[in-house]
């Protein structure tokens, strides 16, 4: 989780009076809520912090791609991310991060539409992009990485073990996050690997905790691990139930 802090960090230093609204936009993307940490970056930025701009812009496209996915890729829920494409592009101009996030709603179009190797060739781009950021100790991307990005797109045209693949490979770039176990939960439950899942569920619970209120990523792990397959006790090999 160190680089999406540090993406955060360096946003504050430019922004220190808005440190607060900034934070919030990071602790509301961890809570699933990409509306809210929206509004919270659009927030900074109405209140004098330019540089939030590009993260409200990309957390919008992060919204607009899931939209975009439930739509089927059709030619009007693509415009949305066409618009952000553009809007990031002034920033991409000169700054690497927003260059980052500008590759990643661009292959959220193919994803939406189930375009595999175009989607697949886009993903390349958007983590080589923050790799270069990462191993040079700079930023990664806000709220949702590119690493955990990619897993999410592999997880939209239900190739699990890609997303698998992506998910293990966000958690050791980026860290454990609540995007990775919840990723790594979905990747594990559409490969019928119970086991694995019911453990990345059961880590997602056990993070969030007792917080009053549950977005519909907490419902559904917490209806995963109370299953009575994730309650029975692992099953010695070569035998049966």
């Amino acid at each position: 989780m160190g680089a999406l802090l540090l993406a955060v960090a360096l946003i504050q230093d430019a922004c220190g009076g808005e440190a607060k609204r900034l934070a919030d936009a990071q602790r509301l993307g961890e809570s699933f809520d990409l509306a809210g940490a929206a509004e919270a970056y659009s927030a900074a930025v109405a209140s004098g912090c330019s540089e939030a701009r590009a993260a409200a812009i990309y957390v919008r496209g992060l919204i607009a791609a899931r939209a975009a996915d439930a739509q089927f890729g059709s030619t009007a829920s693509l415009q949305p991310l066409r618009e952000a494409i553009s809007a990031l592009e002034p920033y991409a101009a000169a700054d690497p991060v927003a260059r980052a996030m500008q590759a990643v709603v661009r292959a959220a179009m193919p994803a939406a539409q189930h375009e595999r190797g175009e989607m697949a060739l886009l993903i390349d781009e958007m983590l080589r992009r923050e790799s270069l950021q990462l191993e040079a100790r700079l930023p990664g991307l806000p709220v949702i990485s590119a690493h955990e990005a990619a897993g999410y797109f592999w997880l939209q045209l239900h190739l699990y073990d890609e997303a698998a693949r992506a998910f293990d490979a966000a958690r050791s770039r980026i860290g454990q996050t609540s995007h990775v176990m919840l990723g790594a939960a979905r990747a594990a439950a559409g490969r019928q690997d119970v086991a694995a899942a019911c453990g990345q569920y059961n880590r997602l619970v056990s993070w969030w905790g007792i917080r009053p209120a549950a977005p519909p990523e907490i419902v559904e792990a917490r209806a995963f691990v109370n299953q009575r397959q994730c309650a029975a006790p692992p099953v010695p090999p070569g035998t049966r139930r």
